[in-house]
Parts: structure tokens; C-alpha cells; sequence
């Protein structure tokens, strides 16, 4: 991705899932726009400079009026388009797993992107980090033990460390220049990996999911009071981490009650992948298992969901939260005040709107028993 002024470069979510003439839909698509559609490892790591995975692409000169944008196909988030001014790019690298990308934006802040895909502006991280966080360690009484999955940017570290009860955090993430690069150009996220309660693991040599799959695997049964699973979408590689297996291996690393949050994807978009991955999970855990929700301006769409579910044990009532964070001991003297959480926002995440339970028919309502009348 080239940048300079004067080109007019812009960030381009684009989600276009067909061409729009037939000449355009001969054109061959690049590999590593095609990486939703294929699990190839050999695919992962080879984007371009200026269009990446189907979300960015350099907009033509005003003077050249018979140029025009081509977008690229990416099947998670079809017919869709969210453009970002690009100012500046600040850092662009490829690891040995992805494209990672730096960029200054002119109404988002610094915009974190991971082959292709957005992970995070400084603008609205608050709301995703500290959903994702609260959402579980909030409706647990003094958790002690957490593991996070993935979040190599720190900004769910940092939301774990307002809990005062936490004595052992553990993450596994598989990329170290995420974690470089976030510490540089993300400092107020990054403070996350300074909590002395912290132990990161990270092996460069694993490929893709497989470390925290055999992490989890490897961990003594029932560690953890929670489990924040930060993950990417369902494609690809990363299909691993919606798939049965993988939350059979939570449930096993999870204490009796214990709990794991999981993004969830879109309601506006992914309904059928929601219905899936609450279906998996009311297999494998024996407690509670809800849908949550968020406002996040630059995720498509504009909303993210969370799966939230709690193994067999202490009954949670994730709906009010028994831990509020704004009551947390020493949670005030955190150096960032909370930006979106609140108990009232937590009870909202889980008012869900007509359609989606239409739609997803474990989320229904169920049947009010008729009230037996007794007549004397």
C-alpha cells in the first residue's frame, strides 16, 4: 500500500461479492483476496501493497475520469463497502503468518489491520476490548485465573487488570510483531502486557492455531475461572476456532462455573454462523450460553456479537452482572477510565431484537407455561 498525499488513498472495507459487469468478473482475483474461500497456508501470508484481502484499494486521480475502483470479493461480509481516509501509513510488515499494517486515519486514529482485515481503530477499540473483557469477568464473583486466545494488541490485558482479583493472567498468541507493533504505534493498548500478573506464550514455529489449540490442550483440567477467546473470523485457518473440538478443549480448561467469551460475529450478517456456534456450545457447555452484542463503527456492519456460556457448576446469571466493575477495588485507580461498559450496558448487550431470534432459533424466547387456575 502506497501512500503520499496527493494520491488520495483511501481504506476501503469492501465487500462486494460479485462484479459489477461481465468483463470485470473475468479478472483474475488475487490469492490473498481468495483466502476466505480456502484454507491454504501458503496463501495466508502473500497480499499486496495496495489492494489487501478484498478491504483496501487506492482510489484513482479526480483527473482521471475513466478510471475506476476495483473491489475485491470477500465472502465473510458480501456486498458491503466502509471507506476510511487513509493520512498516513505509519508501518507495514509481514510476519510469517499475516500482513500487518499502520495507518493513521482522519476520523479513526490509528487503525491496526491484519492481512486485509481491520482489528482495531483507537477510536472505537474501547468498545470491543472492554465488552469482551467485562462481559464474562463481571459475572463471576473475584475471578482468579483468565487465559485470553489471541489479543496480541494487549488491549483485553489491559481490561482484565482493572480486576483486582486476578492473580494469574495467561495469553497465547502466535504472532510476536503483533505484539511489537503494538507496543509501539498502540501504546494505551499495549499497556496491557506491563500487568506483572501477565505470562505471554508464543512460539513463532507454531502454524497458525495450532499453539492455542495445544496450549489449551495442555493445560490442567479446570485452571481457569475464564476463558476470552479474541479470535479472527471463522475462515480459513482460523475455522478451527468455532469448530466442536476447540470448545470441548475450553469447557475441559474451564472450573466448574468457570466461563469463556467468544466474538461471534455479525447479527446483521452472519445469523447462520451464530446459530451454529450456539448449537455447538449448548452441546459442550452444561451451564448457561448466550448471545451479547456491541456497537463497533468500523466491524461491518457496525455491530459485533459476543457467545458467552459457562460450564456446569455455580450457576452465572450473565444478564446482571455480580462483579460491577465500577464497584472493583482499585479499579478507579486504573490509568484509563472505562470508555463504553457499564452494568447498565451490560444488561443491554443481551436485549436481542425480533428478527435475530427469528432468525436463529436457538435464541427464541422460550414458552411461558400456562398458569394452572385453581378454582375453589
Amino acid at each position: 500500500m502506497e501512500g503520499g498525499a496527493g494520491r488520495g488513498l483511501e481504506c476501503q472495507k469492501t465487500m462486494d461479492g460479485k462484479a459489477s459487469n461481465g468483463n470485470a468478473s473475468k479478472k483474475a482475483i488475487p490469492s490473498c483476496c481468495l483466502k476466505a474461500r480456502a484454507s491454504a497456508p501458503e496463501l495466508e501470508a502473500k497480499c499486496h501493497s495496495t489492494v489487501v484481502s478484498g478491504w483496501f484499494s487506492e482510489s484513482k486521480s479526480h483527473s482521471d475520469k475513466a478510471a475506476k475502483n476495483v473491489y475485491f470479493n470477500n465472502p465473510m461480509w458480501p456486498g458491503e463497502v466502509h471507506s476510511v481516509k487513509v493520512e498516513n501509513i505509519l508501518f507495514k510488515g509481514k510476519s510469517d503468518f499475516q500482513e500487518v499494517l499502520v495507518f493513521e486515519s482522519s476520523a479513526y486514529g490509528k487503525v491496526l489491520v491484519l492481512d486485509g482485515i481491520v482489528q482495531l481503530t483507537e477510536k472505537d477499540e474501547c468498545a470491543y476490548q472492554e465488552m469482551i473483557a467485562h462481559l464474562p469477568l463481571c459475572s463471576i464473583p473475584s475471578p482468579k485465573s483468565v487465559l485470553v486466545v489471541g489479543g496480541g494488541d494487549g488491549g483485553v490485558l489491559r481490561e482484565i487488570s482493572r480486576h483486582s482479583s486476578i492473580e494469574h493472567i495467561d495469553i497465547c498468541e502466535i504472532d510476536k510483531m503483533v505484539i511489537d507493533v503494538s507496543k509501539k504505534f498502540f501504546p494505551e493498548l499495549a499497556v496491557g502486557f506491563e500487568d506483572p500478573r501477565v505470562h505471554l506464550h508464543i512460539d513463532d514455529g507454531m502454524i497458525n492455531f495450532t499453539l492455542s489449540i495445544k496450549f489449551l490442550r495442555n493445560a490442567p483440567k479446570g485452571k481457569y475461572d475464564a476463558i476470552i477467546v479474541d479470535s479472527s473470523d471463522p475462515v480459513g485457518p482460523a475455522q478451527e476456532l468455532v469448530e466442536k473440538p476447540f470448545f470441548e478443549t475450553i469447557a475441559r480448561a474451564l472450573r466448574p462455573g468457570g466461563v469463556v467469551c467468544n466474538m461471534a460475529e455479525s447479527m446483521w450478517l452472519h445469523t447462520h454462523l451464530i446459530q451454529d456456534m450456539l448449537s455447538i456450545c449448548h452441546e459442550t457447555f452444561k451451564g448457561s450460553v448466550h448471545y451479547a452484542w456491541a456497537s463497533v463503527p468500523t466491524y461491518p456492519s457496525g455491530v459485533i456479537g459476543f457467545l458467552i456460556c459457562s460450564t456446569e457448576g455455580p450457576p452465572v446469571d450473565f444478564k446482571n452482572p455480580v462483579n460491577p466493575i465500577e464497584n472493583v477495588e482499585g479499579a478507579v485507580k486504573h490509568k484509563r477510565e472505562l470508555k463504553f461498559y457499564n452494568s447498565e450496558v451490560h444488561q443491554a448487550a443481551f436485549a436481542l431484537p425480533t428478527f435475530l431470534k427469528r432468525e436463529v432459533s436457538l435464541l427464541r424466547d422460550s414458552p411461558t407455561p400456562p398458569r394452572e387456575i385453581h378454582v375453589s
